[in-house]
């Protein structure tokens, strides 16, 4: 998605609580646009573009977005904060929109799993995600759902940073666009039907 929108959303407050709340991390701004480590966002803003006409506007740290989907009321997040201080962004939606962070679905993407994989967790360690440990960090707890997208680790010695920063490489287009849609079908089976049913239909795919 161009980045664009950013300059249209508007400031606001919730209207009627979401039964659910979809977080994607990633770093803002146009420089980090397409990169390996905003595949949170792409997420996210897939989610978005399915369920459709969705208005961001600006609150809690972050671009926001409510609707609803098959009767649940869902809002949709990207932090405003940089990736090292997602928790900052994270416990304000919380306590913005009145969630539990069993409510919520952190989507980040994970060096671990090979690229276009992706899990579903409903709690765990960050896993030298320094997003997820901000996360941890600020909710002072490793218990939220999370989804990871696999980005693969095709770097040499020292160079995570670099690759993370990096937008996907041509050849990891095809199998990161399946992923990113696969991920929002998972986000959304979560949103409808629960954590356990997006795990068990998720997390066994390759």
């Amino acid at each position: 998605m161009v980045w664009s929108w950013l300059r249209r959303a508007r400031r606001g407050t919730p209207t009627t609580p979401p039964d659910r709340l979809i977080v994607g991390l990633g770093n803002p701004g146009p420089d980090y646009e397409g990169t390996r480590h905003n595949v949170g966002f792409e997420v996210v803003d897939h989610v978005a573009e399915v369920v459709g006409g969705v208005t961001w506007t600006e609150a809690a740290h972050a671009f926001v977005a409510e609707t609803t989907w098959q009767g649940r009321r869902l809002a949709l997040a990207k932090p405003l904060t940089f990736m090292n201080r997602s928790g900052q962004a994270y416990t304000a939606l919380l306590k913005h929109y009145g969630l539990e962070p069993d409510a919520t679905l952190v989507v980040y993407d994970d060096l671990a799993l090979p690229e276009g994989a992706i899990r579903l967790r409903e709690r765990g360690s960050a896993g030298g995600h320094n997003g997820v440990q901000s996360v941890i960090r600020s909710l002072n707890s490793k218990d939220f759902p999370r989804l990871r997208v696999g980005i693969g680790d095709s770097f040499p010695p020292g160079g995570q940073v670099e690759y993370v920063l990096a937008p996907f490489a041509e050849e990891q287009r095809p199998a990161i666009a399946e992923a990113v849609e696969a991920a929002a079908e998972a986000a959304l089976l979560f949103v409808h039907d629960g954590l356990t049913a997006a795990m068990n239909q998720f997390n066994r795919r390759g």
